[in-house]
C-alpha cells in the first residue's frame, strides 16, 4: 500500500511505526487471554518487528513471525482488498476448532467518545484523499469478515479508537 502521494510515504510510515511502539504493550496488559493457545502467531503487515518482539517477550513459547513493512494494513485498502486479504489469511490459519484465529487490531468507528468520533470521522476524510482505505464501524467490519469467509468475530477490547478483533473461520 503507498499513498497517493507518494512524497508523503517516509512520514506517514514513521508515524505508524510510533502508533505501533505505543499501543502493543497496552494490549498486552489489556487483553490476557488474547494469546492464550496460540503456539505460532504470523505478523502481517508487521512493520518493524516491534509487535512481534512485545508478544515473544510475553509469550516465549509464541513462534512469531513477521510479514511485509507496513501497520494497519486494512485500514488503508477499500473492502474489496480487505476481504481478498482476509480470505488468504483464512487459508492459513487452522480451523476454529484447532484454536485457528485472525487477530486484527483496526480502528473501529464509534468505538470510543463523542469527541473521539469527531475526530475519527475527520481522519476518514483524509483518507478518502491520501489512501483507498476508509474508516470502518462494526457493521462494515462484520461484513467484510463475513465476506471473506469467516463464520464469526468478537471485539475482545476496545482501546481508544482501535478495536482488538478476533475473527474466526
Amino acid at each position: 500500500m503507498a499513498l497517493l502521494d507518494p512524497e508523503s510515504d517516509k512520514v506517514f510510515h514513521e508515524a505508524l511505526a510510533a502508533h505501533d511502539h505505543l499501543g502493543i504493550n497496552t494490549i498486552l496488559r489489556e487483553c490476557h487471554d488474547l494469546f492464550k493457545g496460540v503456539q505460532s502467531l504470523t505478523d502481517c503487515c508487521g512493520g518493524d518487528g516491534t509487535t512481534a518482539r512485545a508478544i515473544v517477550k510475553a509469550f516465549p513459547h509464541i513462534k512469531c513471525n513477521v510479514l511485509d513493512l507496513r501497520k494497519l494494513v486494512l485500514h488503508f485498502w477499500s473492502d474489496e482488498d480487505c476481504i481478498n486479504i482476509l480470505a488468504q489469511c483464512k487459508k492459513a490459519i487452522p480451523s476454529r476448532e484447532m484454536g485457528g484465529k485472525v487477530i486484527v487490531i483496526d480502528i473501529v468507528v464509534g468505538s470510543s467518545s463523542k469527541e473521539m468520533l469527531e475526530t475519527q470521522l475527520l481522519v476518514d476524510m483524509l483518507m478518502l484523499v491520501c489512501t483507498r482505505g476508509r474508516q470502518r464501524d462494526e457493521n462494515d467490519w462484520s461484513t467484510i469478515f463475513t465476506k471473506a469467509g469467516f463464520s464469526d468475530y468478537k471485539i475482545i477490547k476496545k482501546l481508544g479508537p482501535r478495536g482488538v478483533i478476533e475473527v474466526y473461520p
